[in-house]
């Protein structure tokens, strides 16, 4: 059967009072894709002579005493009644295994080892060739040598230990692979029995499911690297590998097995390192530099965006060193599994795993790689069992997004000004309306620039607001959400409530520090001095050769090219990206304040790096019938984050009436600079996902 038909088969078998509709919201079908999926196991049931399932008008299920019997005899009594018959899916693995451990291969030896016709073949070597194709390798056919595999050698072994896991999943799946690459058993022992010193000498337990599988991948490599199949231009670089404890057991498993070549030696000591542990009595030493770090500093952010603080996180570091260490080399070195991921079968799951998703910064720029999904849905899973355990739920918080159909950075800027005022909702996203149409994580809330077509909590928000606008806001959602103003809480009331349920050392000060939380402002957090922080300033982008001054321009077109000058000159931005600035609509989005704009376009649209350019006019240019524009500052951005720092600095300036005064009553390039340096050096960009405080 199909995937979703063995899921729900196995779902309605395991649990028995399940309904349809509770089936139907948990994989996330609609009613005529489950009853296609029940036609399907129906049919399989009665191929096997076996009662069909019954549905009710309820949706309930009806199943007989037999397929229960039938799906629980233990595995002896399988072995004795016959291997049942193979799935689609079950050959194609078999079929990829024979293509790896054997030569000169035939329809012949393909039909008379799986009993079925030569055109049932034919349609699984299509789907073998769409398998193999994932590893970057091809099945080829010639009428000397048959059937047979082609590709690099590394990728066959990543493809050798993918079929050889699913194997041994399958019922009799030992057996298999021995008829099939005619590895005995006593070879595979031997190899286990060594894979057990191993353990010790690491000081370490591989997982029940790495240790029962190890001696069948060990062997089949063995078996290859006999054939003459060679790593032959292995990118490992050996000081990276041979002072690991890994190499030491490598020595001690291949001690006797012929001459093995220095490549095949590292490969093996790369399988030992990305092989699961679930204990190691070595976990403190940094065999991979700044390792804990990058997960401490991961977690830092996990905690920020999900709203929460996860506890004992020391042993929770612990746990996810057993699982990162053996990733960082599968993930370096392309040995990560193609596994399914359980987030994509669980509502709650999927959130958790964009949240983490979200967070994995410090180990990508640790590995110098993206962390694949099968990896992340690993670290969901450790992360979220972690909450669980100390009561935490992402479902009892408030999820929002953000819709702001106007450009990449005024986005930004209004995802920054929410965050911050908002600190204790958990926000997803920052969307485009496009991307808002087809988003599929669950949320409670969205703040938008324009009126859109929800049937959540919707709530107006300009992406640049004034300190009345803020808290006008907060109050409007508060009242929405809670029924309650901020400013309402009382605070005896609220040491009532926590008297009840925790001690108070000092009542007075617990008090004034609940007074001054409740009612701080709620831009204070954006406040500290910016040598604190890394990253560009508004002074660093907006130097005095990058400013000009002119008494008008023609046009507002004209007035862009003006501004754009000094970076063309420089090299920071193309003329491609200046006409696509231009091509864009007048947009009011891109104005700040009454006389200031920021036009901009794409990254890929001609920046080379980032960068700003000012021009200040003494008379105006038309920007809409309503206002016109005195100062434009051009913003080259590279990406999302290296100028929001600036950026945010400019939109403070740009919300003071004073300061936009000095600009444009300054007499030189110099004291506009000045005006610029005072913002830089008293606001910094506190960005979510990269900067801790």
């Amino acid at each position: 059967m199909d995937d979703r038909s063995d899921r729900i088969l196995k779902e309605i078998l395991n649990y028995p009072g399940t309904t349809s509709k509770q089936l139907e919201k948990k994989y996330n079908l609609s009613r005529r894709q489950l009853g296609y999926s029940l036609g399907k196991i129906n049919s399989r049931l009665k191929e096997n002579k076996l009662p069909v399932i019954e549905r009710t008008r309820q949706g309930q299920f009806l199943i007989g005493q037999e397929v229960y019997f039938y799906f629980n005899r233990d595995s002896e009594a399988i072995e004795e009644a016959g291997a049942p018959v193979l799935s689609e899916k079950q050959r194609v693995y078999l079929i990829a295994l024979m293509l790896i451990s054997r030569e000169d291969l035939s329809l012949y030896h393909f039909t008379s080892e799986f009993y079925v016709s030569k055109n049932t073949i034919l349609q699984d070597l299509k789907l073998v060739e769409e398998l193999v194709g994932k590893f970057d390798l091809s099945v080829r056919y010639s009428r000397k040598r048959g059937y047979l595999l082609e590709g690099n050698e590394f990728q066959v072994r990543r493809l050798l230990t993918y079929t050889t896991n699913k194997t041994l999943e399958m019922v009799n799946g030992k057996t298999h692979f021995q008829s099939i690459t005619g590895i005995g058993e006593a070879e595979i022992q031997a190899l286990a029995e060594r894979v057990g010193v191993v353990e010790k000498e690491l000081d370490l337990k591989f997982t029940d499911e790495k240790l029962t599988t190890m001696p069948y991948i060990l062997s089949l490599v063995i078996k290859r690297i006999d054939k003459g199949c060679l790593i032959n231009s292995f990118y490992i670089k050996y000081e990276e590998l041979s002072d690991t404890k890994q190499y030491q057991a490598t020595e001690k498993i291949l001690s006797d097995i012929g001459p093995i070549p220095m490549e095949e030696r590292l490969f093996i000591t790369l399988f030992l390192l990305s092989t699961n542990v679930y204990w190691s009595g070595f976990l403190t030493e940094e065999t991979i530099p700044n390792l804990i770090s990058a997960l401490r500093h991961m977690l830092r952010l996990f905690e920020k965006r999900a709203c929460i603080t996860l506890q004992d996180k020391d042993q929770l570091l612990n746990k996810l060193l057993l699982h990162v260490k053996p990733a960082y080399y599968r993930i370096k070195y392309q040995l990560t599994e193609m596994t399914e991921h359980p987030y994509e079968q669980n509502k709650q799951l999927q959130e958790l795993h964009h949240l983490v998703k979200q967070s994995t910064g410090p180990l990508e720029e640790l590995i110098g790689l993206p962390i694949p999904e099968s990896e992340t849905s690993y670290l969901t899973l450790l992360i979220g069992g972690w909450m669980t355990r100390q009561g935490d739920d992402i479902r009892k918080k408030w999820k929002a997004i953000v819709v702001c159909p106007k450009g990449v950075s005024v986005s930004r800027m209004m995802y920054s000004e929410l965050r911050h005022l908002f600190p204790d909702f958990i926000f997803l996203d920052t969307l485009s309306m496009r991307e808002f149409q087809e988003y599929q994580l669950d949320y409670d809330i969205v703040f938008s620039s324009v009126p859109i077509n929800t049937t959540r909590k919707l709530f107006i928000a300009n992406p640049i607001m004034e300190q009345e606008e803020k808290e006008r806001l907060k109050k409007q959602v508060m009242l929405e959400l809670s029924g309650v103003f901020p400013s309402d809480i009382d605070i005896d009331d609220l040491l009532e409530v926590i008297s009840d349920h925790a001690d108070i050392r000092n009542e007075k000060q617990l008090a004034t520090a609940l007074y001054q939380y409740i009612h701080r402002d709620p831009n204070a957090a954006i406040k500290r001095s910016s040598s604190e922080q890394d990253g560009l300033t508004l002074a660093d982008l907006l130097r005095p050769e990058l400013i000009t001054l002119k008494q008008t321009a023609g046009s507002w077109e004209e007035a862009v090219r003006i501004a754009s000058g000094p970076l063309l000159e420089s090299g920071t931005v193309t003329e491609g990206y200046v006409e696509a600035m231009l091509g864009h609509e007048k947009d009011p989005y891109i104005v700040l304040a009454p006389n200031m704009a920021i036009p901009h376009a794409a990254p890929d649209q001609g920046v080379r790096k980032v960068g700003m350019s000012m021009l200040r006019l003494e008379k105006g240019v038309p920007f809409t019938e309503d206002y016109s524009i005195q100062i434009i500052v051009v913003i080259a951005a590279v990406d999302k984050k290296k100028h929001l720092k600036a950026l945010i600095q400019l939109m403070e300036l740009a919300r003071s009436e004073e300061a936009r005064s000095q600009i444009m009553n300054a007499d030189t390039r110099s004291a506009v600079h000045a005006v610029i340096q005072q913002y830089a050096d008293t606001y910094y960009f506190q960005q979510g996902s990269e900067v801790e405080t």
